[in-house]
């Protein structure tokens, strides 16, 4: 009986130790702040704004209906120039997820065109010289949304919009700064700065200078869950799917580390107790 109940005791401060971990994440809403941007360093990004996310802290998880809300963002917004390579359809109802059913993501694969290959005749191209399209299936990646890098510079004023299939991991402040860049062309540059031409002014870019125009306002999007689609909402979705799609088994890892982290417990309780037995008539 009192094994247990030392083993009980020491389940509990676990679980206690990860509750106060878990309390320590950040929680602060999103603040749409007006920067002195005299007193910053000319081209040095700011700051992420202080949002918070489902999936912060030890306990957190992503939203489903955020991250489906995402990537509707996505796909009628930033799918026009961005790619999403290393994500493939079926992702899309994998649990931890957005976690569409089977013929949702079978519907949306269907809506995207890619490459067929040859033929029977080994042909890859049409008599117009164009290559032989078909609709996608759940096992197809997302097509990007040019044939190749100069036909994305051309449609871009020579820019390379990057692929998103990593960016939340790949940019500094991760998810926080999609958040930053997308809701911060409101600002007006500083006196003497210069907006480069076909440029646009965002001091949460590094540089300042950024070549993608405003991609979200409100109303962007008609959310099929009748959420009212604000340029904040948007925001915050999109960034949430980005982080999905480049750490896509996030709750998976948490959970597992939580495992860890109450078995190592009950084995220190273990261990401890042996301890206490073995040595107890040696003093």
């Amino acid at each position: 009986m009192r094994i247990a109940q030392r083993l009980g005791l020491a389940v509990g401060a676990g679980l206690v130790i990860a509750a106060l971990w878990a309390g320590a994440s950040v929680t602060a809403t999103a603040q749409d702040a007006q920067p002195d941007l005299t007193k910053v360093p000319v081209g040095e990004a700011l700051p992420p704004k202080d949002v918070s996310f489902s999936f912060q802290g030890m306990f957190g998880t992503y939203n489903k209906a955020a991250l489906q809300r995402g990537f509707q963002v996505y796909k009628e917004v930033c799918s026009a120039c961005h790619s999403m390579n290393l994500v493939a359809f079926h992702d899309l109802g994998n649990p931890g997820g957005p976690d569409f059913t089977a013929a949702q993501v079978k519907a949306i694969a269907a809506s995207y065109q890619v490459p067929a290959g040859p033929n029977s005749k080994g042909q890859t191209t049409d008599a117009n010289g164009q290559p032989l399209m078909r609709s996608a299936i759940p096992a197809d990646h997302f097509p990007p949304p040019f044939p190749n890098e100069e036909a994305a510079r051309t449609a871009n004023n020579g820019a390379l919009p990057p692929d998103m299939s990593l960016l939340a991991k790949a940019l500094d402040g991760g998810p926080a700064r999609i958040y930053s860049i997308v809701t911060g062309f409101h600002l007006k540059p500083p006196p003497g700065f210069k907006v480069v031409e076909g440029k646009y002014f965002n001091p949460w870019f590094p540089g300042w200078n950024i070549s993608m125009p405003p991609p979200l306002t409100d109303g962007s999007v008609t959310y099929t869950d009748g959420t009212k689609a604000t340029l904040d909402q948007e925001a915050h979705d999109v960034a949430t799917f980005l982080m999905w799609c480049a750490e896509p088994k996030l709750d998976q890892r948490k959970r597992v580390g939580f495992e860890v982290m109450i078995f190592l417990v009950v084995l220190s309780g273990l261990l401890y107790l042996s301890y206490r037995r073995i040595w107890k008539d040696m003093h």
